[in-house]
């Protein structure tokens, strides 16, 4: 079905793994494209309570791929066309998005590492803003996630100077959710991607949509949205069975319903 992603569902949990290794996993239109459809399908399937994104090789992404950019390229269409709908799909996805960060993730791949929910990250990866380089401002949503992670000041340092960032710094910064080691990669990131799964995924689907509607509201809107959050929770079959579990001290098993 995809030829420039794999993806693939296994108990609860979809991965999708940017593949085109000999090329560092670079963007391309069909990419694009393969992962807003990939996206799309996670979202639909009520079976898919977790998604992880990695990469394919030794990178995770190096951002777009430089042999289809021309001087005659419009580059905003671009992004209006092709990274616009990837990153509307990612954003309003109300399932836990981890971002297996294998490698280099760099210029549009660091934007869409940024855009997940969480970030684990290789001892061998890196993070670059790479598009000070090429004369071109940080795109693919780079400059709306990264001052919410780091900050104002931390996130200009990094556009603008476009230093190489290294795992270890990355989770200095706040960038990482943590940084794992090259022999535990693998099974750290499976143990991650399950524990989420066992969640209460209608919650964290909430609590996503509530910490992205904050930043753009009153105080007493965000109490009337909040409100009605918790109704929708508190109909969900999970939290029923949280409540039978507490009362029967016992560990909860939710279903994502």
């Amino acid at each position: 079905m995809y030829e420039t992603i794999h993806y693939e569902v296994r108990d609860h949990i979809a991965w999708l793994t940017l593949n085109r290794p000999d090329k560092l996993n670079a963007f391309t239109e069909q990419m694009n494209k393969e992962i807003t459809q990939a996206l799309k399908q996670t979202a639909n399937d009520a079976n898919i309570r977790c998604l992880v994104i990695t990469g394919a090789g030794r990178a995770f992404c190096s951002g777009e791929d430089l042999g289809g950019v021309t001087e005659e390229m419009n580059h905003g269409e671009v992004l209006r066309t092709r990274y616009a709908p990837m990153l509307k799909a990612l954003y309003h996805l109300e399932k836990p998005v981890i971002a297996a960060v294998n490698g280099v993730a760099a210029g549009a791949g660091m934007s869409l590492a940024l855009a997940c929910d969480f970030r684990l990250v290789s001892e061998k990866a890196s993070f670059v803003e790479a598009f000070i380089h090429v004369g071109l401002i940080p795109d693919a949503g780079n400059l709306y996630y990264l001052p919410r992670l780091i900050g104002h000041a931390k996130a200009l340092e990094l556009a603008v100077l476009g230093e190489k960032i290294s795992a270890q710094k990355a989770a200095e910064l706040g960038l990482a959710t943590s940084v794992v080691s090259e022999a535990a990669w693998e099974e750290e990131v499976q143990r991650f991607a399950e524990r989420l799964a066992a969640m209460p995924t209608k919650a964290i689907g909430l609590i996503k949509r509530l910490l992205r509607e904050s930043w753009h509201c009153t105080f007493e809107d965000y109490l009337e949205k909040e409100a009605y959050g918790q109704r929708i929770a508190g109909l969900t079959q999970d939290h029923r069975e949280g409540i039978r579990a507490f009362f029967e001290k016992r560990k909860a098993v939710f279903q994502g319903k």
